[in-house]
């Protein structure tokens, strides 16, 4: 195998992470290969979908589109990542660098498109925390309402999304403000699959769900608004 420039300087400091004058105490190599840690991830992730497919097709309330159906499968791959995934981040950032268990070296390995992770980066650390607080367990709440066809799920859906994509948002611009100093630029995995595609997501479906949201909820409060105007015109 042939190092390049780059390989051979990241060996010398100990750690594949950029910016390559990171110094990280303790770091120890992955023992699992990143196909190990991307099998299980999507393997996972994969197994959500197919389930909450099957269950949405056999729900005992109205009868849920495809659309719905995939929002819901997507609701609940959010609730995976963010509760266990991203939990297990803001419960043991401050490990993560010398730990070997199995959620550890898979943040280890994302730390190649964003070493935040590894350095316990002060923003990152909140956003993650509150991301596994609050839009986890809200996450697996929103597929609970549409499949109890509660009439809150709608604003479930929407307050999520807005959380999702502000978290977002910043995650992107606090790094462009720094430069992307923290990942090797235009890597076509560590760059461009690992900080911008999976993060990516994350801008774009919320931002349809937000949209979604606003036309239901909007309907809804017209079809009051209307019924309330009828009433009003009848006692006069």
């Amino acid at each position: 195998m042939v190092l390049t420039a780059e390989s051979q300087e990241g060996l010398a400091m100990g750690h594949p992470y950029w910016p390559r004058e990171l110094k990280i105490e303790g770091y120890q190599p992955n023992q699992r290969s990143m196909w190990q840690i991307l099998a299980f991830l999507f393997s996972v992730s994969g197994a959500l979908l197919v389930g909450v497919w099957l269950l949405t097709g056999r729900s005992r309330g109205p009868v849920l589109t495809p659309g719905r159906r995939l929002t819901l499968c997507w609701f609940a791959i959010c609730g995976f990542i963010h509760g266990v995934i991203e939990g297990w981040f803001a419960l043991h950032y401050q490990d993560i660098p010398a730990d070997q268990s199995f959620l550890s070296q898979l943040w280890k390995e994302y730390g190649k498109g964003d070493s935040r992770y590894i350095i316990a980066d002060n923003f990152t650390v909140c956003m993650e925390t509150v991301t596994a607080c609050a839009w986890g367990p809200m996450s697996v709440w929103t597929v609970i309402a549409f499949l109890r066809h509660q009439p809150h799920r709608f604003v479930l859906q929407l307050i999520v999304s807005l959380g999702q994509l502000y978290g977002d948002v910043l995650y992107f611009y606090t790094e462009y403000r720094e430069g992307f100093s923290h990942s090797e630029m235009w890597h076509p995995i560590y760059f461009w699959f690992y900080f911008v595609f999976m993060n990516a997501l994350w801008i774009v479906i919320p931002s349809l769900l937000i949209i979604d949201a606003w036309g239901n909820l909007s309907r809804a409060q017209g079809d009051v608004d209307t019924r309330t105007g009828n009433k009003t015109l009848k006692k006069n």
